[in-house]
């Protein structure tokens, strides 16, 4: 292909440039990591054990994931987003409501908190 104006090979060369140099926007969120919540039923042994798991990434999405005992039953991907100080958690695909927690920082650790001041998870 020839190329007869110096302008049209400009404008292709600029295009070309410009579209390879879009930034990604930095998120240090600190909701970011691992929060886990295990749930002890009375009177169950190791693998009666149910423990969730929520890995946040910087592009406000995530992965969930249910364990019994030591055996993945459920992993999918949420999507997440923050505003006025809480943390709104979807799970598109999933039969499970939007959860919206916000963290609270203590001397033993940081926790995620619901809306009722239930502990959601912990920071591992």
């Amino acid at each position: 292909m020839q190329v007869k104006s110096p302008i049209l090979t400009l404008a292709f060369v600029l295009v070309f440039l410009f579209q390879g140099c879009s930034e990604v926007p930095e998120n240090n969120d600190p909701v970011i990591g691992i929060w886990s919540r295990l749930e002890v039923p009375e009177g169950a042994t190791y693998k009666g054990h149910i423990r969730e798991e929520w890995i946040f990434n910087d592009v406000y999405l995530g992965r969930y994931q249910r364990y019994e005992g030591s055996q993945i039953i459920l992993k999918s991907d949420f999507q997440w987003e923050s505003a006025a100080g809480f943390y709104r958690i979807e799970y598109p695909g999933l039969d499970k409501p939007a959860d919206e927690v916000k963290i609270v920082r203590r001397e033993e650790g940081e926790h995620l908190e619901n809306r009722k001041g239930v502990v959601f998870a912990e920071r591992e």
